[in-house]
């Protein structure tokens, strides 16, 4: 395993694998000029957090490329655009002259601004610098050795595909809601057979499963899932009931088949990347 500031590599620098993953809202890692920003508990903040699914995917990987991010997403958020600043908390936001976008609107953009139905999270704004400085030093970084990561995937085995890891509060009753919802950004980010791919496993574990809603993929996908190039990008995001504690918290008696879910379907990925074998193979 090799570390930058706020992020994890594991693997080799020449991807084994033409799967390449991802964890970016795993991390717990929180500066304490942020900590001394909040207005409300610090323990609020791990309702930002996808809670474990670092150990998830930690726990599935073998050949495979895995970047996880380790500084935590009320930080900075990898899975929004660098032009996605809230002119709420964020000084430097104006100076963008773009329109905002939904996830900004909302208080989730590149720094949260709210946590489900609390109010604002931090005292006052932050410094335009505060935040260009934590895109320099983080957001940057981790994108560069993300798409290094694919690109070279793509230039040994010609195809590579990111699969992105996230985790979802449940969406309601386990007996009828979705457990796992795979996001392509409705066909944009990867060709629909990866998907399916996905789906067939799910079922085969007896887990319910449904694409792109609530959850379609966010900039990760949009920024490295090129399917005419060759590079394709799933997200998957996986309901916390079904690895966590009863109080969505610490890892739970379900963490182990998780993992062995997880690991699943990056087998299937990898063979329907190259068919009739497995890449590490």
């Amino acid at each position: 395993m090799t570390s930058a500031a706020s992020f994890d590599r594991h693997g080799p620098a020449l991807p084994e694998s033409p799967v390449v993953l991802s964890a970016p809202h795993g991390g717990r890692d929180y500066p304490e000029s942020l900590l001394a920003a909040l207005r409300v508990s610090p323990t609020v903040l791990r309702a930002l957090e996808d809670r474990h699914v670092d150990s998830l995917a930690i726990g599935a990987r073998r050949a495979e490329t895995l970047l996880v991010a380790t500084r935590a997403r009320a930080w900075i958020d990898l899975n929004r655009a660098e032009h996605e600043r809230d002119p709420q908390i964020d000084e430097g936001a104006h100076l963008l002259g773009r329109p905002l976008s939904a996830k900004v609107r909302s208080g989730l953009g590149l720094v949260p601004r709210r946590v489900g139905t609390l109010g604002q999270l931090w005292k006052g704004r932050f410094a335009a610098e505060d935040v260009t400085g934590r895109i320099h030093a983080d957001h940057r970084p981790y994108h560069l050795a993300l798409a290094e990561a694919l690109a070279a995937a793509r230039a040994r085995f010609g195809i590579a595909l990111l699969l992105d890891i996230h985790s979802m509060p449940p969406l309601g009753a386990p007996e009828s809601a979705p457990r796992l919802v795979i996001g392509d950004r409705f066909g944009r980010s990867a060709a629909a057979r990866f998907g399916a791919r996905v789906e067939a496993v799910a079922r085969q574990h007896g887990i319910a499963v449904a694409a792109n809603t609530p959850y379609a993929g966010g900039h990760i996908l949009e920024r490295h899932g090129d399917p005419r190039r060759g590079v394709h990008a799933l997200q998957l995001e996986i309901d916390r009931s079904l690895y966590l504690d009863p109080a969505l918290d610490a890892l739970g008696p379900g963490a182990e088949a998780v993992t062995a879910l997880l690991r699943a379907i990056i087998d299937a990925l990898a063979d329907e990347t190259l068919p009739g074998a497995l890449a590490a193979e």
